[in-house]
């Protein structure tokens, strides 16, 4: 700020001068301040956005109550399950059994036999076993692995002297060593329990098995070429979907120079029929996006990335007719970010977002038919959405209020996607935020704490592939091990035409009563 020299104005006019850069001063240590507690938070905070719905707060809940149905209401509170407590003699069926210990008929059990020293005694013959009790333990082999030999016989024809043999069972990988149960394993420990193929070779070391890392690299990586064709049908899949949830996350893939990775990113997308599938691109440009939802015509579910928006503009020049919906909770965000600055005002913002939350879980608990929901929304949510937009202004008018402030920020954000934000209004089957995409991309982060990286850049690519197969899997309920074993040996005898049933969606109901298994558990 430029000024007077003091001797040149009055001691009203300096006075003037040093408050406004007082405020000025203050504003700008505030800011840090919030910059600061954010990166605390970052290392060692709550991570968590979910806020307890306070009516005092809220001057807008007043006669939200009349508003509402008689079977519908806003709940003043939240239930945290972490802190309730049950009565001891309370049962909700999540409890252990009798022994202590649950599973199921698949887990291999080995039965101990007990001798009493009575029995074996001078006067064994006066005792007699009137019953049998049982303790269990759970027992753990270190790398369990087994080496199959199919022992074949050579037959010799006793008069022409010609000899035969057995062939030995195909193989999933043409001349490999490697059995199906093997390579699922390897695929499942990497994608669905983030390890890496390195401490997986560690194991199998410690096994007392020889096998050198390149070769586990190979096999995954001819197994995946295997599933290519099923990850393929499940994107076709999923473009075929009324609204689809799409996001990006970054991962390092391919080496730029020495020490220097380069920096690439997956776009997950979420179709409506519980599928995801892990596009690649060594971009984050809106480019990969209009590739990938080509012939795409829906609703586009995402955060504020203007990436988007250019892929959306993009895909409808090309005559796609898609409509751009945006995320709440990414909205919600800016405003919470402002809490510790703004803490009045900001938290009047996130009691109104969070009124629409309680309306949401509630007509979800209803399981509410889509012309139901969308005339609840439109007549209960719509005015409430209004009336926060409405505020939103009003707020972003606030003499006060500094560009460099996070609430301003914040309110500039939600300002800038009013008509994003609205899309659910009128759309029964969109979400009001990307939460179900964000809990299935989880999965990239892990693997990253673990991994680190892909060393090849096709190698990031496969990694999708497999991870939209193994998400699915836990999306349908399905077995990712069982699953695999099955689909390695089945794609290549199964029809290229009918190649969608060995989706996990379709494979569970087709396939999931009579999987096939590797010769290890026949």
């Amino acid at each position: 700020m430029t000024t007077k020299p003091l001797s040149d104005i009055s001691t009203e006019e300096e006075n003037r001068q040093l408050k406004a850069q007082n405020a000025e001063m203050a504003e700008r240590l505030a800011v840090l301040e919030h910059q600061n507690d954010w990166f605390k938070r970052q290392l060692f905070g709550r991570k968590s956005e979910k806020q307890l719905l306070d009516s005092s707060h809220q001057p807008l809940l007043n006669g939200l109550e009349t508003a509402l149905p008689e079977n519908q209401s806003v709940p003043s509170s939240t239930d945290v399950k972490a802190h309730k407590r049950h009565h001891q003699t309370q049962r909700n069926g999540t409890e252990v059994n009798d022994t202590g210990l649950r599973f199921d008929d698949t887990v291999p059990q080995k039965i101990i036999e007990l001798s009493a020293p009575e029995l074996s005694g001078d006067d064994a013959d006066q005792y007699e076993i009137i019953d049998y009790k049982e303790t269990i333990r759970l027992a753990q082999q270190p790398g369990s692995y087994t080496v199959l030999i199919y022992r074949r016989p050579v037959v010799r024809h006793k008069t022409s002297q010609s000899l035969t043999e057995v062939t030995a069972p195909t193989n999933v990988l043409e001349g490999c060593y490697a059995d199906v149960s093997l390579l699922a394993g390897l695929m499942v420990d990497k994608a669905v329990y983030h390890l890496p193929l390195y401490r997986q070779h560690q194991r199998l070391s410690d096994a007392g098995i020889q096998v050198s890392r390149a070769t586990l690299t190979n096999w995954v990586k001819k197994g995946i070429e295997l599933l290519k064709p099923i990850y393929q049908a499940q994107c076709r899949h999923v473009l075929q979907s009324q609204v689809l949830a799409m996001d990006e996350v970054p991962i390092k893939a391919g080496r730029k120079r020495k020490g220097k990775m380069k920096q690439t990113y997956y776009w997950p997308i979420y179709g409506e029929s519980d599928e995801v599938v892990f596009t690649w691109s060594t971009s984050r440009g809106h480019r990969h996006a209009v590739e990938q939802l080509s012939g795409f015509t829906g609703t586009l579910l995402t955060d504020g990335y203007n990436a988007y928006e250019k892929a959306v503009a993009k895909l409808n020049e090309q005559e796609s007719r898609v409509v751009h919906a945006a995320c709440w909770v990414h909205a919600r965000r800016g405003i919470e970010k402002a809490l510790t600055i703004e803490p009045e005002a900001a938290q009047a913002g996130l009691d109104q977002i969070g009124v629409l939350y309680k309306l949401e879980k509630q007509w979800r608990q209803q399981a509410l038919a889509a012309n139901k929901l969308l005339e609840q929304r439109q007549k209960i949510s719509e005015p409430l959405v209004m009336n926060f937009f409405n505020w939103v202004d009003e707020q972003r008018q606030r003499p006060d209020l500094l560009p460099s402030n996070p609430f301003a920020k914040g309110l500039n954000y939600i300002s800038d996607r009013q008509s994003e934000l609205k899309v659910f209004l009128s759309n029964p089957h969109v979400p009001m935020d990307t939460n179900h995409l964000e809990r299935e991309l989880r999965v990239i982060p892990m693997g990253r704490k673990n991994y680190l990286f892909c060393w090849t850049e096709l190698g990031a690519e496969q990694l999708g592939m497999l991870q939209s197969l193994m998400v699915t899997c836990r999306m349908q309920g399905i077995n990712p091990y069982t699953y695999l074993v099955d689909v390695l040996q089945r794609v290549a005898v199964h029809p290229a035409k009918e190649v969608e049933e060995l989706t996990p969606r379709l494979w569970k109901n087709k396939f999931a009563d009579n999987f096939l298994t590797s010769d290890l558990a026949k």
